[in-house]
């Protein structure tokens, strides 16, 4: 195959919308002809740009990422910019169900001086996720959410992320093959109603918050009033914020009001 053209005319035809821009980044990461053809075919195939790459574009940063590993999403942008607004600089920030780790560490370039912890259960999301954590000075611990954070944090967490899974078991299957088929299915699956997880996090969450500490989780717009009720009966305070444009939600429950 040769670069340029043939390569964007080959992704277009496997359904790819964004062909020409995914045919620059594919040809920028080939060292060669031959590994340009087997980066197209895996494309082809339905293998995640992102995974090909090694990297997805958040919040302006090429943040690291693997195969196996959950793909930070734009709308999630949302939620970065929400906890950067509340927090100060030098604030103690915790992202749990981490994946990559692309939210904590985008929020630390926001405030540009952060205490950072990171969290995942799945051993290929702690890997990747050290890659994008440890070079902004935070640390990485692998477990089930906040088993896996050390004692001495507990009470003193100003910003807690929580972009854990929502989709329903039954909606799974109704998911682009990008996602249900290369990432892992713990990151996507929410359980029957989407909100186990989020259950369990919010459950856990008013014993790690520091005084005015925030927790923000990402939900969808149709679970939102839910998960604003499971943070209400762990005894926060909840507020719902969207964006239309990126089709984001977050829920963020405080021991405060919010104001903006």
């Amino acid at each position: 195959m040769t670069r340029g053209s043939d390569v964007a005319t080959t992704l277009r035809a496997a359904g790819c919308v964004f062909a020409e821009d995914e045919a620059h980044l594919l040809i920028e990461a080939a060292r060669d002809a031959e590994e340009l053809n087997h980066l197209v075919e895996q494309r082809v195939s339905g293998r995640p740009l992102e995974h090909l790459l090694g990297w997805a574009e958040f919040c302006g940063k090429r943040m690291a990422v693997g195969p196996g590993v959950f793909v930070p999403r734009r709308r999630t942008e949302f939620l970065v910019r929400q906890a950067a607004m509340i927090a100060a600089p030098g604030a103690v920030v915790v992202d749990l169900c981490c994946g990559s780790g692309a939210l904590g560490a985008a929020v630390s370039d926001l405030l540009g001086t952060c205490t950072l912890h990171a969290a995942d259960i799945d051993p290929a999301a702690v890997r990747c996720a050290r890659r994008n954590v440890e070079p902004r000075g935070g640390t990485v611990h692998r477990g089930d959410l906040y088993a896996a954070l050390p004692d001495e944090l507990m009470g003193r967490v100003d910003v807690l992320l929580a972009n854990a899974p929502y989709v329903p078991t039954e909606s799974i299957g109704l998911m682009p093959p990008e996602a249900r088929l290369h990432e892992p299915r713990a990151a996507l699956d929410g359980g029957t109603d989407g909100l186990a997880v989020q259950r369990r996090v919010a459950q856990g969450a008013a014993q790690w918050l520091a005084p005015g500490g925030v927790l923000l989780v990402e939900t969808s717009a149709a679970q939102a009033a839910e998960t604003a009720r499971l943070l209400i009966e762990a005894g926060l305070l909840a507020t719902v914020v969207s964006d239309d444009g990126l089709d984001a939600t977050v829920v963020l429950g405080s021991v405060r009001s919010i104001s903006f």
